[in-house]
This record gives structure tokens, C-alpha cells and sequence, in this order.
């Protein structure tokens, strides 16, 4: 018989019924199966009923129309309509009460999941109890608390029958199933006083609900996660039924055996029963002996081993191929952190580690986390691994808000995103990257993005983001601006852009080298440009003198400042000169070997170390002239753009966009942070001429100076364009470039016979394209706006000849019309007698171009034309075209200036090359795409084919330019968001945020006849080659110190001398008369005991001349007047000065 209480076991119980120790099953089993079967069959019978009255409505309504089809108002049509709405209402209600969509609904859920949990571990209590027994309810706390939690499941369940649209389905669902089997026998047991242990392991079914809580409570939020959930919880609920179902049969007998079969099992042996049958092992140990239990086990069977050989694999599979990059950053306290996404490559993420973790840096305390769409392949796996203390990997896609919560973006310091540099279709390329701005400034506006774009033109999409900022360190790396900028600075002064990209990366001078030129070189890429306070032991010096006395005693170059002008605007200064004066907390940027040596100008103390002369002794002093304040570790940031058009009271600005400009004047006798204490005088050596213009040494290299002295006129006059210093001066409406009306592009090609003829085709620039009407565009107007700055004479432009596909440049061309002197040749470059037409042996610069054709399968063939291009010139002759000339009296030497006495080393007369015999001796620098490509080049150079780009002979000369070496630029932006300011500023010849807004409007360049505002923006810095064979810095040549040259530069005529461009083939005792080997190579900031020669060129940052257009002017005037028989009327008592040692030109 089934096993029940005993008579003391009832006695105990006290409930006064001898016959307690009965059995009662089958009232429980009824009462659940009589509600169910009830409950189909008055559904059944509603819907039918239901659907007789509508029926039966449908055709009352048919008979109530009239004959024209106008319908008759039924009152009991109506008041059926109006109960039809009233349980829609209740309908609605009920479900929105329960919907998951609403907060309550979601509080219901949990709760109902919560309470049927509970309700299943009060199964698991009871299950140690006989099947049934008696109690007391005012007594039973365990089923008073199950009784309460099934008034809410019959509450629950009655919302949900209401809402359903189905009704019958959702009386026969599953979750209604379990509500039946399990709410009407604990009502029962209350009736009888005793209770069944029956189904209530049904309960273990709203385990399946478990993903759907965890989604409402935002724990499971990828696909794998809530796949895998619903398959462990299907697993688990069919073992813990199954249990329920075994442990029912076995503990209560068969029922046609009077229940005498019954096997005494716990809940748990039963679940140990069903996990040995569903795996298939079997043990044998314990077995169903009763009929029931056999026939469950027999079925059981093939639905379980179908459930646990399906989903066992599939759940073993997904967890072990989970996503191990998909987790959630943990931020350490204390360490901040960046996020770096967009193009993650090998080559892009350690040429950006190599740099942003370089030793020089110090301590780097700060975590890169590198977020990616796909997980990384073994090479950058293996890159990971070697940076694992300072680097993390995540797999997610930016524009999933909950993938950047994962990374922490909100809490990052800065947000990097790179660009594929060798991407098919660059624009597709810049959409997608500010894409990726949007959604990141849509997560978390004040985060700092420094973001890579291929074309110019595109930075103007981002002053579409409102959150967009470039005031508080927002900023883009344009690539097509900075690498046509450095090449283009190349034109002007050759091996420039191989200094500057050697100065914003860092790299290390410890590599050993045989060769002497190799060495110099090298000891010259250690430099970086670094920002450090200056110590108040400077405050009221001018700056030459700071300059002079870091260079001297400090062994640091300073080429700029930076300083508050009020507490939101900063302005830098490159080389200002003498009127500017340093205050406190002024910032220098600085070239040095490392951080550590810039350490030197923040402990200065004029007292303490004075009178020091090893740089190694200047470290921190206690006395009271030493610097208390507190120093940053790092550079700066500066979260208000410099060099922003801001007026500030009492303050006076000339240009806030550039070298030099905002330079603030007195006004009432007020100070300012900067202060003009007028041009130089006798007393710094300085000499003024007659008029009070003061003079300079002629910047001369290499010959250029010949050819910057030509009228400029086009070959042919092609499209008029033939302005000239003393016509009036065309500039664009910012000052900064030289303009001319807009010209079709068939009025500037010249035909191949009338180039050949043109003799003006001399100290030009000739730029090779390859490159059809389907090649994506390079941005040309990037090159040329650095050659058309307006801190050039109109006479020093030099001309710019195109050789390539009309198509191809016609696609460009409304960004170039308004430039003065460009002309195109609708030729080849491969083609020898198009570049003999275009004089290519007289120019002063060969540039070869590569275009966006990356559709290649070999990388090693993508720069396949400008390699033959550049082997083609090399192997030409110009064999008519070598000539010395000679100058008796020399324009470059001042008439104030005293007569230098010559040397043995010094030639008596100036000589200067008009042209090249062979085309290896034609200056050119050729641009790669892939960096391995550069052993090309130089088919002599003894460069290993490993060898970085950085230390091949080509890259060295200044040669070849790689668009690689601008991945460095994103980790010196973030430490110092001012250093893309001031490259930008020597780089783009003065590209403006007013420019770039301007240019965002699509009308191209605007311009007309300058205005005195927009002459003034033309006074400031440029870089320039300085030759010592010759000119007033010829007593340095063969034997002097660089550093004697450094203070004579900066001193007397306010040259910044930054490096040296020296041949690399240049025995001692050469005579320059000879023909020296073309190849030179840079030297950036040589010590102060460096021996210089003859023939060596000087890097310096020189100011504008405005006092040639002065004089021009002047004479014009002087020439008018005597015509008309006038005086020249007496010059002004209070002459006035520029600010960079000129004539004002607002004057």
C-alpha cells in the first residue's frame, strides 16, 4: 500500500480524523484535470456562442440598411459595440499590466519567476515527507507561504488569460498547464486538511524563463550567452521533471497493485537516475521497479539521450569557443586609459605602440585598450603578448553603445581611431571613420577623439557633430594634408620633411654604424620635440636670449612658446624675436634627446647654477628662486585650442592662426604676457639701413636663389597669370596664400614643342602623376598651398608643372584654379621627351607621386611607377645643360653689411649650378606606398632589404617620403595636443580653422586685392636653406662650430637654426668648384661643437621680408612723383616697427 503517516505519526498531528492515514490522491488528480477539461469546453462553448451572435448581428445589420445604403441606428447594436470597447479597455490593461515593455510588467516577471523558484523548493523540502500527509494550517509556516505564493499565480494567470487574444491556446499552453496541476490541489488540501506531494514539481518548467529574466535585468546581452542559457535551462528542466516524475511512481506504487510496489527513493536518487539514463551509462545500481515508472523510463529514454546528444555538444562547443575578447574592462584605480579603433592592423597598432611606449617617454602610465570588430590574427596576438602589461584587446564594433560600455569609453582620457592609409576609395574610408566619431560623441560627448582621415576635404563633415570640439582637444590627422605638406616643404628646402617626420617620432640613436654619415645622421634622429615649462629663472628675458642660453648652457633647442593669454586662450610662437618676453608659466617646445634632458629648463635656476658647465649637475635646487609649483609628468594638455581668433582685452593680435601671430602688444602702459620692446639695434648687432628696414643674410640653397629671382612668369603667359610684386597683391580673403581669379583648366596646359622653347621652365617644380579619369583623387590642392603661402614673395613662387592624364588632374583642378603659376602637361612621366620639355634637369624639385591604387594583389607592386619613373630620370643625360655661372656682385650680400675677407676654402665669386649633366643629380624625392620598396631607389646604397625606412640611405637624403611615418603624429597629439597645431603651422604654409570653414562651403578659395588685415597675416615664419659657402655666414664654412653659428643666426639676424643638410660624399679637402655627388643627409640639431664645411646647407626658421615689398612700392611711388615734378615728402618723426624687425606694412 503507498506509503502514508502512521497512526502516531497522525496522532501527532492532532487533526482528530482516525481515517487520516487513507489515501486521497485522486480527489487532487481530479480536481486539476476537471478544471482543465472544464475550462476547454467552456471556452469552446463561449467562441461558439460568440460566434452564432455575430453571425446573427452581421445579418441584422444587412436588413437594417435602407435601399440607398444608408446604415439605421440599432440601440442593441450599439450597446454591443460599447461593451465590445469596454473589454478591449480591459484587454489593454491587462496587457500592459503584465508586459515586459513596462516597469510593473517587468516587476510581475521577476516575481512570478522569483515565487515559482521558491514553490519548487518547497517541493524539494516536502519531498522528504510521505506522498501525502496531514497537518495544520495554522501551524504549517512552509505551507501558508506556498498557499500565498499560488494566490499569486492564480492572479497572475488570470491577467494573462484576459490579455491573450487566444484564449483556448493560452488555456492549453504549458505555463497554463503547470498552474493547474499545481494551484487547485493546494485549495484542495486546505478542504481535506492534508496535502499531496502530486505534480508540484511542474514548477521546475518556469526554470525556462530564467534567459527572459536575465535579458529584462540587462545580464545576458549577447546572442551566444542567451542561446547557451536557453539550452542549459531546457537540459536542467527536463532532468528535474523527469526526477519529479520517477520519484511520484516509484514512492506511490502502481495503482492496480493496490500501490504494494513502492520503492523508498529520495528526489535526489531519482535525478542521479535520470542524468545515468540520459548519458547512457546506465550503472544498473538503482532501476524503476514499478509499472509506471518502467513505461516513463522506456519513453524517457529517446527523449532524453535526443536532448543530451544534441544539446551537450553544441552547449560544450560554444562555451569553449567563446568570444574570449568579448568581456568588460576593468579600470584600475588610479591609471587612465585610451581606447584606439577604427583600421587594426599589424603594421598600423605597433608602429603606433613602437612610438606611444617609447622609453624616452618615461613612464607611460597609461592603459591602451585596442578595439576591434574581428578578433586578431596570430601576428597581432603576438604583438599583444609583448605589451600585455599596458595593453588589452576587445572584440565589438563602435557603433554598438553597449559594446563601447564594455570598454569603459565614458571614463577613457582620449578615443584614437586610424585609418587604412591604403585604402581603395579614401572618402568611403573617412565616412566610415566619422561614423565612428558620431557614435562615440553620441555615447559620451567630452571625450577626446583624435581621428586619422585621408582627404582635406573631409574635415569639414566633422564641424557637422555638435559635440565636435577643437577647443577641448578634438583634433584629426589629415593624411593627404601632412603628407603632401612634408613634401611639398621639401620643395623649398630638401631634407626638411625627413627632419620633421624624425621629429615627431620617436626613435632611438643607440644603433651602432660604420659609416660616418650614419652616425651624424643618426645621432640626429634621437632628437624629439618635447614641451616643458621654463623656470622663472627666464622670466623677462627676451626670447633669442632664452634661446641662446638653452642652447649654450642647457644643451636644448627652442624653437617656440606657448603661453596663456587669459585663462581660455593660448598662443604659440614660433621664433618670435626679441619683443616677445618670457613670462611665468610659459611652455617651450623643445628638441632633445629625451624627456629627461627637457627636465633641464623647468630646474634652471640662475643663482644655483650659474656658473655650472656640465648639463648632467642641473636638477632641482632649494633655494628661493626655484620653481614650487607643481609640474606635470607629461606634457601639458591644453584644452583650449591655441591659436584661436579670440580678442582679449587690452591685447592687440596681428594673425592668431600662425607662426608668430598673436602677438599682443601694450596699450595704456597695461602689461601683457607678451611685450614689444621694438626691433633690434646696435647694441645686438643688428644693423638698420637707411630707412629703417633692417636686413638679412640672402637665403640662398643650392642656387634656388637664381631662380626665385626670375619675374615667375608661366611658360607662355599660359592663363595670364602674371602678377608680380609690384602689382597689386592678390591674396585669399585670410592672408595666408596668394591668389588669382579662377582659370579654366585648358588655359594652363602647354603643349610638349611650346615647353621645350620656353626658357622661363627654370627653378620650377615638377610634379609626376600616375593616374586615369577613374583614379581616386590625392588631394593636389595640399601640395600646393604650402608652395603658395603668402610669406613668399610673388617673385619667389615657384612655378608648378603637372605632368600626367588631363583627366585625372581635371578632377582636382576646383581645388587648384586659384592658385597663381600652375601649369599642367598632358603627358606621361615615364615619357623622356615630356620631361625633357618640361626642363626637368633646371628644376629645383622633382616630385613623383603615387595614386590610390591599391587593387593589387603583391603590396610589393603597388609602387611599381614611381620606382620606373624615378629610374627613368636617374638614368637620363642633360648633356648641353651644365654651366657655372658667375656673379661679380652677388644680390644675397647687404650694402650695409661689411665685406667678409675670403679664405683659401672660399671662392672669390659666387658660383651656383644652373642645371644637372646626368639625371642622378636632379633633385627629387619620390613617394612609397610600401616602405620595403625604398632599396629600389638607389640601386648603389648598401641598405639591407630589412633595414627600417627610417635609416635607409634614400629616407636619410630626404629623397623618399612614406606615409608610414605619419602614425606617429596620433600618440604625439594626444601628450601634446599642441604639437599638431605647430607642425601643421611649418607643414600646411598657414591652414586655418577660418580657411578649412571656408573651403567647407564648396566654392572653393576666395580672394581679391590684399587689405592691410590680410598683409599683416603674411609676417610670419618659414623654413628656408641657408648655404654656408658664401654670404655673410661664410667665416663659419670649413672649421667653425655649429654652435657659433647658432648664437650669430639667432642674435644679430633672428635665424633659428634647427639642422644641417650635408653631402654625404664630401672628402675635406674637396674643392666646390667640382661637381659633388647629389646625395645629402640630414642632421638635425647638431651639438654646439660640430665642425661645419663649406659646402654644408642650414636648416632655419626665418621671418617674412616686408621690406622688399616696401621698397618696391616706394620706388613705384618715388618714380610717379618725379615724373609729376613732386617732393617726396619727409619721413615721420615716430618711425614705427614691425614687430618682426620690418616696416609695418599698416603703418
Amino acid at each position: 500500500m503507498m506509503k502514508n503517516l502512521t497512526e502516531e505519526e497522525c496522532e501527532e498531528t492532532n487533526c482528530g480524523k482516525p481515517d487520516c492515514y487513507e489515501t486521497y490522491w485522486w480527489y487532487f488528480l481530479c480536481s486539476s484535470l476537471g478544471v482543465f477539461i472544464s475550462g476547454i469546453v467552456v471556452i469552446a462553448l463561449v467562441q461558439v456562442i460568440a460566434q452564432c451572435i455575430a453571425n446573427r448581428q452581421e445579418q441584422a445589420a444587412d436588413g437594417n440598411r435602407n435601399v440607398k445604403g444608408v446604415m439605421v441606428a440599432d440601440p442593441k447594436t450599439a450597446t454591443s459595440e460599447e461593451s465590445m470597447n469596454w473589454g478591449t479597455e480591459v484587454k489593454d490593461w491587462a496587457a500592459g499590466l503584465i508586459s515586459a515593455q513596462t516597469t510593473i510588467g517587468k516587476v510581475l516577471v521577476v516575481a512570478y519567476f522569483l515565487m515559482s523558484m521558491g514553490s519548487y523548493f518547497f517541493y524539494l523540502v516536502d519531498s522528504y515527507k510521505p506522498v501525502e500527509w496531514c497537518f495544520d494550517l495554522k501551524e504549517d509556516r512552509l505551507f501558508q507561504t506556498d498557499l500565498a505564493f499560488n494566490i499569486f499565480f492564480l492572479l497572475y494567470f488570470i491577467l494573462r488569460f484576459v490579455a491573450n487574444q487566444e484564449k483556448l491556446w493560452c488555456w492549453v499552453s504549458i505555463a497554463s498547464i503547470v498552474d493547474f496541476f499545481t494551484i487547485p490541489p493546494i485549495f484542495v488540501s486546505i478542504v481535506l486538511g492534508r496535502t499531496w506531494i502530486g505534480l508540484r514539481f511542474l514548477r521546475a518548467l518556469r526554470l525556462m524563463q530564467l534567459s527572459e529574466v536575465l535579458q529584462f535585468l540587462r545580464v545576458l546581452k549577447t546572442s551566444n550567452a542567451i542561446k547557451v542559457t536557453n539550452m542549459l535551462t531546457v537540459f536542467l528542466t527536463v532532468m528535474l521533471t523527469a526526477a519529479g516524475v520517477i520519484h511520484l511512481v516509484e514512492n506511490s506504487g502502481d495503482p492496480w497493485e493496490n500501490f504494494s510496489n513502492t520503492q523508498d527513493l529520495s528526489y535526489f536518487t531519482c535525478l542521479y537516475v535520470v542524468v545515468v539514463t540520459m548519458s547512457t551509462v546506465g550503472y544498473g545500481d538503482i532501476y524503476a521497479q514499478t509499472t509506471c515508472g518502467r513505461c516513463f523510463m522506456t519513453f524517457f529514454i529517446f527523449g532524453g539521450l535526443a536532448i543530451f546528444a544534441s544539446y551537450t555538444p553544441e552547449i560544450i562547443e560554444i562555451i569553449s569557443s567563446r568570444n574570449i575578447y568579448g568581456g568588460v574592462y576593468t579600470k584600475e584605480g588610479g591609471k587612465k586609459h585610451i581606447v584606439v579603433c577604427g583600421h587594426i592592423t599589424y603594421d598600423s597598432v605597433s608602429n603606433f605602440l613602437k612610438d606611444f611606449l617609447h622609453k624616452d617617454r618615461e613612464d607611460v602610465n597609461v592603459e591602451i585598450v585596442i578595439f576591434h570588430t574581428v578578433e586578431p590574427d596570430l601576428e597581432l596576438q603576438a604583438l599583444f603578448k609583448r605589451y600585455f602589461t599596458q595593453l588589452e584587446f576587445f572584440k565589438g564594433s563602435v557603433l554598438n553603445s553597449l559594446d563601447l560600455d564594455r570598454i569603459k569609453l565614458a571614463e577613457a582620457d582620449a578615443c584614437i581611431i586610424l585609418c587604412d592609409k591604403y585604402c581603395t576609395d579614401s572618402d568611403a574610408e573617412d565616412a566610415a571613420n566619422i561614423m565612428r566619431v558620431i557614435s562615440i560623441k553620441n555615447c559620451c560627448a567630452r571625450i577626446r577623439v583624435i581621428v586619422q582621415l585621408m582627404q582635406y576635404h573631409n574635415k569639414a563633415y566633422l564641424l557637422n557633430i555638435p559635440s565636435w570640439n577643437w577647443q577641448q582637444g578634438d583634433d584629426v590627422i589629415c593624411v593627404a594634408e601632412l603628407k603632401l605638406g612634408f613634401i611639398a616643404q621639401s620643395c623649398l628646402a630638401p631634407g626638411f620633411s625627413t627632419i620633421m617626420a624624425n621629429l615627431f617620432a620617436m626613435r632611438s640613436n643607440s644603433e651602432g654604424s660604420n659609416d660616418l654619415w650614419q652616425t651624424d645622421y643618426l645621432n640626429g634622429c634621437g632628437n624629439e620635440m618635447y614641451t616643458e615649462y621654463l623656470s622663472r629663472s627666464f622670466t623677462g628675458m627676451t626670447f633669442p636670449e632664452v634661446t641662446r642660453l638653452c642652447f649654450d648652457k642647457l644643451k636644448l633647442l627652442l624653437i617656440a612658446v606657448e603661453t596663456n593669454v587669459d585663462s581660455e586662450t593660448s598662443t604659440i610662437a614660433i621664433n618670435p624675436g626679441p619683443h616677445v618676453k618670457i613670462q611665468d608659466q610659459t611652455l617651450g617646445f623643445f628638441i632633445a634627446d629625451s624627456a629627461l634632458e627637457v627636465k633641464r629648463a623647468f630646474y634652471y635656476c640662475r643663482s644655483c647654477h650659474g656658473d655650472i658647465r656640465e648639463v648632467a649637475q642641473i636638477k632641482q635646487c632649494s633655494c628661493d628662486n626655484a620653481n614650487k609649483r607643481r609640474r606635470n609628468t607629461y606634457h601639458r594638455r591644453i584644452f583650449s585650442r591655441a591659436s584661436i581668433r579670440t580678442p582679449v582685452k587690452g591685447l592687440k593680435y596681428t594673425n592668431q592662426s600662425e607662426v608668430g601671430e598673436s602677438i599682443p602688444l601694450e596699450e595704456n602702459g597695461n602689461s601683457s604676457v607678451l611685450h614689444e620692446t621694438g626691433p633690434y639695434d646696435s647694441r645686438m648687432g643688428r644693423r638698420k639701413n637707411r630707412r629703417g628696414t633692417l636686413t638679412f643674410p640672402d637665403l640662398k640653397t643650392n642656387g634656388m636663389s637664381q631662380h626665385q629671382s626670375s619675374n615667375g612668369s608661366s611658360p607662355s603667359n599660359k592663363g595670364q597669370d602674371t602678377n608680380s610684386e609690384s602689382d597689386e597683391i592678390l591674396l585669399d580673403t585670410t592672408g595666408m596664400f596668394h591668389w588669382t581669379p579662377s582659370r579654366p583648366i585648358h588655359s594652363t596646359v602647354v603643349k610638349r614643342e611650346e615647353a621645350a622653347k620656353d626658357p622661363s621652365l627654370n627653378g620650377h617644380v615638377v610634379v609626376c602623376l600616375f593616374g586615369d579619369k577613374d583614379t581616386p583623387k590625392v588631394g593636389l590642392r595640399n601640395f600646393v598651398m604650402p608652395l603658395r603661402a603668402s610669406n613668399f614673395h610673388y617673385h619667389e613662387l615657384k612655378p608648378i608643372v603637372f605632368i600626367g592624364n588631363l583627366e585625372f588632374i581635371s578632377h582636382e583642378w576646383d581645388m587648384l584654379k586659384n592658385f597663381p603659376k600652375v601649369y599642367i602637361l598632358n603627358g606621361s612621366p615615364l615619357n623622356r621627351a615630356d620631361l625633357r620639355a618640361v626642363n626637368v634637369h633646371l628644376c629645383d624639385m622633382c616630385v613623383i607621386l603615387s595614386t590610390n591604387n591599391f587593387s593589387v594583389e603583391d603590396q610589393s607592386l603597388q609602387d611599381k611607377e614611381t620606382i620606373l619613373a624615378s629610374l627613368n630620370i636617374k638614368a637620363m643625360t642633360f648633356d648641353d645643360t651644365v654651366s657655372i655661372l658667375q656673379d661679380k656682385t652677388p644680390d644675397f650680400m647687404p650694402s650695409v653689411l661689411p665685406p667678409i675677407p675670403s679664405s683659401p676654402h672660399q671662392p672669390q665669386f659666387a658660383r651656383e649650378r644652373c642645371g644637372s649633366m646626368v639625371g642622378a643629380n636632379v633633385p627629387m624625392i619620390t613617394e612609397l606606398v610600401n616602405d620595403n620598396n625604398v632599396q629600389f631607389l638607389d640601386q648603389d646604397d648598401d641598405d639591407d632589404p630589412d633595414t627600417e625606412l627610417y635609416m635607409t640611405q634614400p629616407y636619410a637624403c630626404g629623397t623618399a617620403f612614406a606615409v608610414s611615418v605619419l602614425d606617429s603624429l596620433m600618440s604625439a597629439t594626444y601628450f601634446n595636443d599642441n604639437a599638431l597645431t605647430l607642425i601643421r603651422t611649418l607643414i600646411t604654409g598657414g591652414a586655418t580653422p577660418e580657411l578649412e570653414q571656408i573651403l567647407a562651403e564648396g566654392r572653393g578659395m576666395l580672394g581679391g586685392p590684399a587689405s592691410p588685415e590680410t598683409i599683416a597675416n603674411r609676417d610670419r615664419c618659414r623654413v628656408a636653406q641657408l648655404p654656408l659657402y658664401e654670404g655673410s655666414f661664410a667665416t663659419y664654412a670649413d672649421g667653425g662650430m655649429y654652435g657659433d653659428l647658432f648664437v650669430e643666426a639667432i642674435k644679430n639676424y633672428g635665424m633659428l637654426c634647427f639642422g644641417l643638410y650635408r653631402f654625404r660624399d664630401n672628402p675635406p679637402t674637396a674643392d666646390i668648384t667640382e661637381t659633388p655627388s647629389a646625395k645629402r643627409y640630414v642632421i638635425t640639431n647638431p651639438p654646439y661643437e660640430f665642425v661645419l664645411k663649406s659646402t654644408d646647407l642650414v636648416f632655419c626658421l626665418v621671418h617674412f621680408d616686408g621690406g622688399n615689398q616696401q621698397k618696391t612700392k616706394k620706388k613705384k611711388k618715388r618714380s610717379k612723383r618725379n615724373k609729376e615734378g613732386e617732393k617726396p615728402p619727409p619721413p615721420p618723426q615716430d618711425m614705427m616697427y614691425h614687430h618682426h624687425q620690418h616696416l609695418n606694412p599698416m603703418a
